[in-house]
């Protein structure tokens, strides 16, 4: 009886799903963002103090009511996570303004730390002349951000931590980077000379769904 139990148990079980390693490349989910000044966290007016002069305007800034810029981006990951693809437009941000461009961590109206310096490899004035910028994150992306962060102020606004509970260890995979995004919590930001500090336009990250 058992040798028949043992065997109908065996027939019972569903064959197995069709495997493919080589689709790993393709990819998989998808998020995108509209990119608006109200989505910022201040105004430049309210720039704290104690902000470096790296982060700070160096040309007259304009309050987010007034400011016509816009833009759409999408952030799309393989399905092996060993890369993603950023595509953005933009509207009403004259290009040669553009000073920093950045994916953040953080929850919307939180000013996080940089996740992604896409001006660690671009010309961000060139790259957005024609309103368009394209561009792969990997691995060693994430990593660049927190090796050319330098002191306390770096410590707090470069990278990522994986865990809330540990600051130490940061998210240095481009699979971290999903994990964040899965929370609902990575975001767009476009810095201009005029609003370096909160940035120019945000966009938080939300999941598409077919």
């Amino acid at each position: 009886m058992l040798a028949l139990w043992l065997t109908a148990s065996a027939l019972a079980q569903p064959a197995p799903p069709p495997l493919d390693p080589t689709k790993g490349g393709e990819i998989g989910s998808r998020y995108q963002a509209w990119l608006s000044p109200h989505q910022e966290g201040g105004e430049e007016k309210d720039t704290p103090a104690a902000v470096p002069k790296v982060f700070r305007s160096t040309t007259p800034s304009v309050n987010r009511d007034q400011r016509p810029s816009r833009g759409h981006g999408m952030l799309r990951f393989t399905k092996d996570l060993s890369r993603a693809y950023v595509d953005i437009r933009i509207e009403g941000v004259d290009p040669k303004t553009i000073n920093m461009f950045h994916i953040h961590c953080g929850k919307p109206g939180v000013l996080g730390p940089i996740l992604v310096d896409f001006g660690l490899k671009n010309d961000l004035k060139a790259a957005f002349a024609g309103n368009t910028f394209s561009a792969v994150v990997r691995n060693d992306d994430l990593v660049a951000v927190t090796a050319h962060s330098h002191g306390v102020i770096g410590f707090a606004t470069a990278g990522c931590p994986i865990l809330a509970t540990n600051p130490f260890d940061r998210v240095k995979t481009v699979a971290g980077m999903a994990a964040i995004a899965r929370e609902g919590e990575l975001y767009f930001n476009l810095h201009t000379t005029g609003q370096s500090y909160f940035g120019d336009i945000r966009g938080q990250l939300d999941v598409v769904r077919d």
